[in-house]
């Protein structure tokens, strides 16, 4: 049975990491606005989706969930002493570059399992106008799967965040917008899970053409 909230140690590092860090960056320096906190289901399985143009997408979405939300990251990471401890406390669970598809949705599944959301990037990459063109359907498989609703959220303006060749983030203006609920989808149907990705990345796209 599926815990409904995620491991206490990660509260912590989870809360001290956005109030000493994320939260100050979003709001002070990129400017974050956010439309639709009161969306967010505060307990039980969730699959949040959003587009993605920038490194910076997952603490800035985390943040603005008022739950952990855990996504997956590259192998690689899990094998520096330290960080691998602190990310995995703080949600992440280990994929392979060029895995299966089945290792990285089995990750997502154990996530929900402990009691995470889990965050997933519709079109499975960056892109970089922060639009989706080519949605996957690996969200809406977990969701079927962990029979899990979804939450469509809109990152509009981090593509702006880091210039080529530049380490330094600059101070873009950053919005967030977080859409409805949708039920999860009733079976694994393809047709279904077709449908359900297109209205989501229809969703999103519609949020993020608002702009700021």
């Amino acid at each position: 049975m599926a815990k409904s909230r995620e491991p206490v140690e990660s509260l912590i590092l989870y809360h001290l990491f956005k109030w000493s860090v994320v939260s100050p960056m979003l709001h002070a320096y990129f400017r974050g606005r956010i439309y639709g906190a009161e969306n967010v289901p505060q307990e039980g399985p969730l699959v949040i989706v959003s587009n993605h143009a920038s490194f910076f997408d997952p603490p800035i979405l985390s943040c603005c969930m008022r739950r952990p939300v855990a996504f997956m990251a590259k192998e690689e990471l899990f094998q520096i002493p330290v960080l691998k401890q602190a990310i995995a406390l703080y949600g992440a669970y280990p994929v392979s570059r060029g895995s299966a598809d089945r290792s990285a949705i089995r990750a997502a599944l154990q996530s929900l399992e402990k009691g995470w959301a889990t965050g997933l990037f519709l079109e499975g990459t960056r892109t970089p106008d922060g639009r989706i063109t080519d949605p996957k359907l690996g969200a809406a498989l977990i969701a079927a799967k962990a029979k899990a609703p979804l939450l469509p959220v809109s990152l509009w303006g981090t593509q702006g965040i880091v210039e080529k060749g530049s380490a330094i983030p600059r101070p873009v203006p950053v919005t967030v917008r977080i859409g409805q609920v949708i039920d999860a989808p009733t079976s694994t149907n393809r047709e279904e899970l077709e449908a359900l990705t297109r209205r989501c990345a229809d969703i999103i796209n519609g949020m993020h053409d608002l702009g700021r």
